[in-house]
């Protein structure tokens, strides 16, 4: 079978197509024709060398997220039958003709979502019930702010923010700021020419927000945390900015007994990864069956143009997730 390979770390140039081992079945998991497959910042980093020789899954392929159909049943899975479309989470191995899934990592494929949009749901809504539902705990009424909110996680973290009845502020560039509003932010903040942090205490009378979810990082670190309202919680989901290292004001921190939680998919057991699906599957999934969730595909390439996708991912801006198609 064709998969996308690498032989080295590099820039996205080092990707190439390839025949590769096809995956053999086994008890407890699915064999599934690729369809689609997510591209998410984490394959950049991996391409990059960021993880070393860490191993997160099966495969040492590239592709975390895929919609696809079913080809192979193991022995011990007795609830899938051949022909159907699954969209799934795999620890690798997406980038290619045929995948091994794991049974309780994968869900059925809405009947009005095509295998491309399925291929934007499951990183990207497994990642944002988890942070907004899961560790957050937002609920109806309550105030959240989404940092980076025109990506396919930041995205998603607004739509089931909205979905829970939350008041939802968001950062943006100032290209999307109509976009991430359609989807169900309340306020979208211009972050170049905006300071969020004197935003939200605008908006909130100065009381701040109850929950933050953030991919930055940063110098974003100290700004969230005083834009908290006391027993607010930050959720840190990734670290865009690079900065690994941040302050962080901790007398406001115990004073207003904030909590800050941080939390990557990619690095989690097997077992965490599968409640997390299930906590999506049993009370988010049937949001995309009446559109209370909508899947957001911003770009859309071919396997053989994996290079062109991943530049397109790094080049950032776009409006929801890029997708490659796999014929």
């Amino acid at each position: 079978m064709r998969g996308v390979v690498y032989d080295s770390f590099g820039p996205a140039e080092v990707l190439r197509l390839a025949e590769v081992p096809r995956p053999e079945v086994r008890p407890q998991d699915l064999l599934v024709r690729v369809r689609a497959a997510g591209v998410n910042r984490a394959d950049i980093l991996q391409r990059n060398g960021a993880y070393g020789s860490q191993s997160f899954g099966e495969s040492n392929l590239l592709g975390l997220e895929l919609a696809g159909e079913v080809v192979g049943v193991g022995s011990e899975v007795d609830d899938v039958s051949i022909g159907e479309r699954m969209m799934a989470i795999v620890g690798g191995g997406a980038y290619a003709e045929f995948a091994l899934v794991d049974r309780r990592m994968a869900v059925r494929l809405p009947g009005n979502v095509s295998f491309v949009e399925g291929a934007a749901i499951m990183e990207s809504f497994v990642t944002a019930v988890e942070a907004v539902s899961h560790l957050a705990r937002v609920g109806h009424g309550q105030t959240v702010l989404i940092h980076g909110a025109a990506g396919g996680v930041g995205s998603a973290c607004v739509q089931v923010a909205r979905a829970l009845g939350a008041v939802v502020y968001a950062t943006a560039n100032a290209s999307r700021l109509a976009d991430v509003g359609k989807i169900g932010a309340a306020t979208v903040i211009d972050y170049r020419a905006d300071d969020f942090e004197s935003a939200v205490a605008r908006l909130t009378d100065h009381r701040g927000v109850d929950a933050i979810i953030d991919f930055v990082g940063g110098d974003y670190l100290s700004r969230n945390v005083r834009s908290l309202r006391p027993g607010g919680i930050l959720v840190q989901v990734g670290i865009l900015s690079g900065q690994q290292v941040a302050s962080i004001p901790l007398n406001l921190l115990l004073h207003n007994h904030l909590r800050l939680v941080g939390t990557v998919m990619k690095s989690r057991g097997l077992d965490d990864k599968r409640a997390m699906v299930r906590r999506f599957s049993e009370d988010f999934l049937p949001l995309f069956m009446s559109r209370g969730l909508e899947p957001l595909v911003d770009r859309v390439f071919p396997l053989e143009h994996a290079v062109d996708a991943h530049r397109s991912v790094e080049r950032g801006g776009g409006f929801g997730k890029v997708v490659l198609a796999v014929d």
